[in-house]
């Protein structure tokens, strides 16, 4: 790669390394978008530019890994023919109704580390000053300031429910949907020792280590059963800097299953249908959750795409943006990883002519 200014260089060679690492960095993170809208690919370093060659842009959707021909094919005409979305209409507005056509194009892959609602949407949107932990932390913001104030129609008893029935469930029941339940807990990081020693005493007793663990997290740590805990869950980015851990207790029917006890303190907080809602209301905008089925769901190629909308608690004030994920089959069985589709508005044609209706 060619790092000259003006076509004449003005760095050493091991200054030239550096800053080529810096800007490789730089490339994996951001070139894809940057590709996809066909825009000039500048980075920066200290006070200089640099714009660096975009590599060429293949078929839209072959090249996304997981997918099948027909799930291909479907999405191929989301880019080709685009979606139809509507202004919702407001009350007191006289303007015309607004009407956008959005062509579709897979933004990338984004880690499976936990973060991935937040990285793809910060890709989906095109934010290049905030990162995927900020705007983690202003999603969390939001849903407490809504839950305090009890503002746009954020109510604590049905969050208190939801919260429950998702990380603290009741294991007398919902066997007969589930085979594995999850039991969440917040263990302070500053508490993991004495955590770990309340634990060995209770092995020195002659309890297995599982058994002992279960009993001083389920003692000593905190329940994610409601708003104010979902908004502690909800913080944890799996970084040294989060105040709290998250331990999984797994269950089967028979009983206690496994023990996560996230010992290196990496485990991140997966966004849920809360943290979606959320993060649509922090920016007035609607997002939708574009999932594409297989074959192993026994569903046609017309009906292997879902859009599942989530709309913010306040007005839509903005264009809607776009997440994608694969469903590996019916009932969304382990679909929870998201990943960014980027929206380019294209030029309006007849309802007919477009792929989807939103």
């Amino acid at each position: 790669m060619d790092l000259s200014i003006g076509g004449k260089s003005e760095l050493g060679q091991e200054e030239n390394d550096a800053i080529q690492q810096i800007l490789d960095a730089k490339r994996k993170k951001w070139e894809n978008l940057f590709v996809i809208l066909q825009l000039p690919f500048k980075l920066y370093h200290g006070e200089k530019q640099y714009q660096l060659p975009l590599k060429q842009l293949k078929t839209t959707w072959e090249t996304v890994s997981g997918l099948e021909e027909q799930q291909k094919r479907y999405l191929q005409r989301l880019y080709t023919k685009g979606v139809l979305w509507k202004h919702p209409i407001v009350v007191g507005d006289s303007s015309p109704n607004r009407s956008t056509i959005f062509r579709l194009s897979h933004g990338g892959d984004v880690e499976a580390d936990g973060n991935c609602l937040f990285t793809a949407s910060q890709k989906a949107m095109k934010l290049m000053d905030i990162d995927a932990r900020e705007l983690r932390r202003r999603t969390v913001n939001r849903f407490l300031e809504d839950l305090r104030s009890g503002n746009n129609g954020l109510e604590r008893e049905w969050i208190d429910s939801v919260t429950k029935h998702l990380y603290s469930p009741d294991l007398k029941a919902g066997w007969g949907v589930h085979v594995v339940q999850e039991v969440k807990l917040l263990a302070k990081k500053t508490d993991r020792v004495s955590l770990d020693v309340a634990i060995n005493e209770l092995v020195d007793f002659g309890l297995q280590r599982e058994t002992a663990a279960e009993t001083i997290y389920k003692e000593r740590c905190i329940m994610v059963n409601d708003g104010l805990s979902w908004g502690n869950y909800m913080s944890i980015s799996g970084s040294p800097q989060d105040e709290y851990d998250i331990i999984t207790l797994q269950y089967t029917e028979e009983g206690l299953f496994s023990v996560d006890e996230n010992r290196e303190g990496h485990a991140a907080a997966f966004g849920d249908d809360i943290a979606i809602e959320s993060l649509a209301t922090e920016f007035n905008r609607e997002i939708y959750v574009v999932q594409a089925h297989g074959t192993d769901a026994m569903v046609e190629e017309e009906n292997c795409v879902f859009f599942l909308p989530h709309r913010p608690r306040s007005q839509i004030c903005g264009p809607p943006f776009f997440l994608f994920m694969k469903g590996t089959g019916w009932c969304c069985a382990g679909a929870d990883h998201y990943e960014p589709l980027i929206s380019q508005p294209a030029p309006l044609l007849t309802q007919e002519k477009v792929a989807v209706l939103l």
